[in-house]
């Protein structure tokens, strides 16, 4: 089992970027360049590396190799983007890794690509990348290539000692158990449990009973042994079940209007756990959209449009149009969710605004944002 931080401590160790690994301060698969980019270089590393892995790390400073770090990134149908815009796709693996001096809500990214050994290319046009073209990685660089091209097998040796470098043991385990709970998450209510004799999952956050089931709120959820976050959120609350061979997770987002909030089930996440020391990890969407009236829906609509425009002049804000900047996040996605499509551009436009406004303006953007991605899946 490999112990996930040490491979991106071992990755970023070996020289620079090579023709079996990338890394980046960030990606924004948000716009057709971020994801246009994305997949030019997932392209050009599995070509580069048909007979083993290859992978990017995000949230690294790439001249100084800095670790940064990104937000927790939960984009279970990543893959999907793979296939729709790539022939003989390779299979994508995205997870968020805790490194100890990082802030509480950031992880570095890192993207595993198992190819299938057939040459990939771009299946159709996107961005500035035409249809058909083929990458391949010149050094640090993914550039395009002839459709003639041979792939050829060149790291498989070092990439398997990389790996065998990052194998986990007992003492790292061990280790991340105490970390976790007694340094990371001492103010909270922490738990473990071992699956299998083997995996070791790690839950923390503040808990609740509401008609007898408990949930959790600050909620961080962690893999021990690959020291990979399975969940983190500031703001949602979960609900968390066991057995001996399973852990699930289903996540509940707080929507409402006018004081009348309720929590709606968002996703579960499965982790099933296999004698043979494998695991798999399974995502549903169960969300189902709370409607409301359109007149009122029509009026929020407005009023968001309206608290924008003044934010882009300048325009000092009264103290309740501050108080309707902090639900302007949530209020743009019910609206989006009830057939109002510009909604999301709205809310887009809005980011740097509510960056700038404050803390818990911008953490509800954020949530916001990672609704809209997984909905738009479903």
């Amino acid at each position: 089992m490999i112990n996930k931080r040490l491979l991106i401590k071992n990755l970023l160790a070996h020289n620079d970027e090579s023709s079996f690994y990338d890394k980046k301060r960030k990606i924004d698969l948000g716009s057709k360049e971020g994801k246009a980019k994305f997949l030019k270089h997932i392209c050009a590393l599995s070509n580069s590396n048909p007979a083993n892995n290859s992978f990017i790390v995000i949230g690294v400073e790439d001249e100084t190799n800095e670790i940064t770090g990104v937000d927790f990134f939960d984009d279970s149908k990543i893959q999907n983007l793979i296939n729709a815009y790539l022939t003989n796709a390779p299979l994508i693996i995205y997870e968020n890794v805790a490194f100890p001096n990082l802030p509480a809500d950031k992880v570095v990214g890192l993207v595993t690509i198992r190819p299938h050994g057939k040459i990939t290319s771009l299946r159709k046009n996107i961005w500035k990348y035409w249809g058909g073209s083929i990458f391949m990685r010149d050094g640090s660089i993914s550039m395009p290539k002839d459709f003639d091209i041979e792939i050829k097998d060149v790291n498989s040796e070092i990439v398997q000692a990389i790996e065998t470098k990052a194998k986990n043991n007992i003492e790292m385990t061990l280790d991340g158990v105490i970390d976790f709970i007694n340094e990371r998450h001492k103010d909270l209510d922490s738990h473990y449990k071992v699956f299998k004799e083997l995996f070791v999952v790690c839950w923390a956050g503040n808990t609740k009973k509401v008609k007898g089931e408990l949930y959790y709120s600050r909620v961080d959820i962690e893999l021990i042994n690959e020291q990979v976050r399975l969940f983190y959120s500031a703001l949602d609350e979960v609900s968390i079940s066991f057995t001996e061979d399973e852990f699930k997770i289903t996540e509940y987002v707080h929507l409402g209007l006018n004081n009348q909030f309720r929590y709606y089930p968002l996703e579960e996440v499965r982790i099933s756990f296999e004698e043979n020391g494998s695991h798999q990890i399974d995502t549903e969407l169960v969300f189902e959209a709370p409607r409301f009236n359109k007149k009122t829906l029509h009026h929020i609509y407005n009023t968001n449009n309206s608290l924008v425009e003044k934010l882009k002049k300048n325009i000092e804000l009264t103290p309740s149009e501050k108080k309707d900047l902090r639900s302007l996040p949530a209020t743009y996605l019910i609206c989006f969710l009830n057939d109002f499509p510009d909604a999301k551009t709205k809310l887009y436009e809005a980011k740097p605004f509510l960056k700038n406004f404050d803390e818990d303006s911008y953490h509800s953007y954020k949530e916001s944002v990672r609704i809209l991605r997984k909905v738009k899946y479903n």
